[in-house]
């Protein structure tokens, strides 16, 4: 059975893209993204198999 590890991150929304492309590189998953407590920030929710999974 997969274990994950989980990652909460802020996202500028000018640079959306960009930031998701770089966690996507490092292997973390984008599971949702919600509005954060600014309309120019968004809140970022990753997974990825665990170390020795």
């Amino acid at each position: 059975m997969t274990q994950w590890e989980y990652l909460t991150a802020p996202v500028l929304v000018h640079s959306t893209k960009a930031i998701l492309d770089n966690f996507g590189r490092d292997g973390w998953e984008l599971v949702q993204i919600v509005p954060g407590m600014n309309p120019e920030n968004l809140v970022a929710y990753f997974k990825r198999p665990a170390q020795g999974s």
